[in-house]
C-alpha cells in the first residue's frame, strides 16, 4: 500500500522520508516487509506524508474498498531480485533502443556480438520533468476524443473532425471537401468513384507526436464506406507526408505547384 501511495503522489522513498521526519531505512523495510511490526506512528506518519488519509471504521462487508493503483511494474525485478522504485516509470528493455544507456554510448545500432554491455532487464527515466511529459501524454491518449462536426454553417460536401479533450479544449482539427465529379460539374448522382480531397490536418504543437493526428485520419476514413467514398487526395510536405504515409496513402507521380502570395504588412518596401 505504501508503494502505491507513493507512486500516486510520485515520491521517492527518500522524499517520503523526509515528510514523514522518519529513516529512508524505515521505508525500505516495511516496503520490503523486513520490518514485522513497525510501530503504529510511523505508519501513520507515512501515510498521511504520503498523501493518505487514517480513519478508523468497519466498512460494510458489500462496500468496495477504494485504494490506490498498483504499481503497474511490481513484477519486475533487476539482476539482483530487487524492486524497481515504485515512483518512476519502468520498462522491460528488449533491445538497445528501448534503454537510454545506450541511446547516449550510441551503440544501439551494433550488432548484439558487439554490444560493449549486456542490457538490463528493465529500465527508467530518473528526469522529473521527462517523467511528467510521458505520464502526460499517456493521459491524454487515454482521453482525447474525435468526432465529426456537421450542421451549421458547413456546406454538405465538407468534411470536418475535430479532437478535444474532456473540457471541451480543442487539440486537433482536420478538414476536407469532396471534389467527385457530379459536384464539380453538376449532373446525377455519380456513378464513378467519389472522392475527397484532404485540406489540412492540424494538431496544437504541445500535443504532437501523440497520434491525434492519426486518428483524426482515421476518423475520416472510417467514414467512406457508409458515405460510398472510394478515393482521398492529399498535398503534404515535410511531416505531413509521413503522417499521411503512415495512415495508408501512397504517393503519386503528379507534381502540384507550389505557389506563394506575398502582401505587405506597412507602408515601407513594396
Amino acid at each position: 500500500m505504501l508503494r502505491r501511495l507513493r507512486r500516486r503522489t510520485d515520491l521517492s522513498q527518500r522524499e517520503l522520508a523526509a515528510r514523514a521526519g522518519v529513516p529512508q531505512s524505515a521505508v525500505a523495510r516495511i516496503e520490503s516487509g523486513r520490518s514485522g511490526d513497525p510501530r503504529w506512528r510511523t505508519v501513520e506518519r507515512l501515510i498521511r506524508a504520503a498523501g493518505g488519509q487514517v480513519r478508523f471504521e468497519v466498512p460494510a462487508a458489500d462496500e468496495p474498498l477504494h485504494l490506490p493503483a498498483p504499481v503497474p511494474h511490481d513484477g519486475l525485478r533487476d539482476r539482483a531480485g530487487r524492486r524497481y522504485p515504485a515512483h518512476l516509470d519502468v520498462w522491460e528493455v528488449h533491445e538497445p533502443k528501448d534503454w537510454p544507456g545506450a541511446w547516449w554510448a550510441e551503440w544501439y545500432n551494433l550488432p548484439p556480438e558487439r554490444w560493449p554491455l549486456p542490457l538490463p532487464p528493465a529500465t527508467y527515466e530518473l528526469n522529473r520533468r521527462h517523467r511528467n511529459r510521458r505520464r502526460w501524454a499517456e493521459w491524454v491518449r487515454g482521453v482525447v476524443a474525435v468526432r465529426r462536426v456537421t450542421g451549421g454553417a458547413l456546406p454538405l460536401t465538407s468534411w470536418r473532425f475535430v479532437a478535444e479533450l474532456p473540457d471541451g479544449e480543442l487539440v486537433g482539427e482536420l478538414r476536407a471537401h469532396e471534389r467527385s465529379p457530379h459536384v464539380q460539374w453538376g449532373g446525377e448522382e455519380p456513378v464513378e468513384a467519389r472522392e475527397v480531397v484532404l485540406d489540412g490536418v492540424l494538431v496544437a504543437a504541445d500535443h504532437r507526436r501523440l497520434g491525434i493526428g492519426r486518428r483524426l485520419v482515421q476518423a475520416l476514413v472510417a467514414e467512406f464506406t457508409a458515405a460510398g467514398i472510394e478515393v482521398a487526395r492529399a498535398v503534404a510536405d515535410g511531416p505531413g507526408v509521413d503522417l499521411l504515409l503512415a495512415c495508408g496513402f501512397l504517393l503519386e507521380p503528379a507534381r502540384p505547384a507550389a505557389l506563394r502570395l506575398e502582401r505587405p504588412v506597412s507602408a515601407g518596401r513594396r
